[in-house]
């Protein structure tokens, strides 16, 4: 059986420690309700946070926010691109292939059909 609230109360003790992985998890449970009332505000705040800290998943999901104007966020395509691009220096896939997008469609970058 699931137990979100527990989940929750886990993710928010890892958060408060600076665990990068606990703050994207907690932000998971702010953006969809999951335990907690939903917040996209706190849920964005989690995931900045899990992001600036290197966090690969976060950086490229938080860019996402930023490219489609979602969660709250502006849109913002510079944003967007260079939170993609701190992810795919990092070799994660889903990051490479956003960034790729951004600069097939000169969106947030110029367009460079070799990089």
């Amino acid at each position: 059986a699931h137990d979100e609230v527990k989940a929750v109360r886990l993710f928010r003790k890892a958060a408060k420690q600076g665990d990068r992985a606990g703050q994207y998890s907690l932000g998971f449970c702010f953006a969809n309700g999951a335990g907690v009332v939903q917040d996209e505000e706190e849920a964005v705040k989690l995931f900045r946070q899990a992001a600036e800290q290197g966090l690969a998943a976060a950086q490229v999901l938080l860019g996402q926010c930023y490219a489609h104007g979602q969660m709250g966020l502006a849109r913002n395509e510079e944003e967007a691109a260079r939170l993609y691009r701190q992810a795919a220096d990092q070799g994660l896939a889903a990051a490479q292939l956003e960034l790729g997008r951004c600069y097939a469609k000169g969106k947030g970058c110029v367009r460079n059909d070799e990089e």
